[in-house]
């Protein structure tokens, strides 16, 4: 199929539009964008540059995409979005460029955002992310691969989430979420191991252990963080193990604290 545009759409003659592209009407695509090959905008989408948006993107009506930051420190330099492969962006959601000179805000491949969700400025998103409704980044947040955020859920600037981990509806993140772990609440606490979505991914009994063991020694012994982590070290850590050892000793903002357990 060549690319369509529809008649009542407006592209900027500095955007660059690839194949099989559609763009429906009343889109508003400005300077400095790239729609990747066989990308698709509903209708009333709008994408602002510079951004770059890869291939096979579907992006539903009155989403807005690239707008600058709401950041109050910025001043009007050019900042950057970059989105990867295969995304999904439901219906009125906003993603924001960078906000310092040359910085940019990066989505990967293969996420879904439903109706509301918002990626504000210099955040990173993984791959193979679920936002629910309304989920939300606040700035300089950093999402890895494989997380599901809740619907309304909440989360502070520079937190991390880490991967394979899931929030509970209406959470409000103040502190990075461990890898593979549930979290739940206002503010967050750490719930259990993401054990079904561990599954759902192919892990086997072995890894999945090895995680409920290393959650365990974080949140159930009574030790505080460099006590756990140390107790970690002194194991055979597994590459999942190493993974939520590297993720907490990078920590700057601490780690959700522990609630009531589902049974981990």
């Amino acid at each position: 199929m060549p690319t369509q545009i529809h008649p009542t759409a407006i592209v900027d003659p500095g955007a660059q539009i690839g194949a099989d592209v559609v763009i429906g009407p009343y889109c508003v695509i400005g300077d400095k964008v790239v729609i990747g090959d066989g990308s698709w905008l509903q209708n009333h989408v709008t994408v602002m540059g510079p951004s770059t948006i890869g291939k096979g993107n579907k992006i539903y009506s009155y989403a807005s995409i690239g707008q600058q930051t709401q950041d109050l420190k910025y001043a009007s330099e050019p900042t950057y979005l970059e989105v990867g492969d295969d995304n999904v962006f439901r219906e009125f959601c906003t993603v924001n460029r960078g906000t310092l000179p040359g910085t940019k805000t990066i989505v990967g491949s293969h996420n879904h955002f439903l109706a509301y969700s918002h990626i504000a400025h210099d955040c990173i998103v993984g791959n193979h992310v679920i936002f629910s409704n309304n989920g939300t980044l606040a700035g300089h947040v950093t999402v890895e691969d494989h997380v599901i955020l809740g619907g309304l859920t909440a989360v502070h600037q520079f937190c991390r989430i880490g991967k394979h981990s899931i929030t509970g509806g209406c959470s409000k993140v103040v502190q990075d979420i461990v890898p593979y772990t549930i979290v739940d609440g206002n503010p967050a606490r750490a719930r259990g191991v993401n054990i079904v979505g561990l599954q759902r991914n192919g892990y086997s009994e072995d890894q999945i252990r090895a995680v409920r063991d290393a959650y365990k020694v974080l949140y159930r012994k009574g030790l505080n963080q460099t006590q756990a982590l140390e107790k970690l070290r002194e194991g055979t850590a597994t590459a999942e193990v190493e993974h939520l050892i590297n993720f907490i000793s990078g920590s700057q903002r601490g780690i959700v604290s522990a609630g009531r357990s589902g049974g981990d």
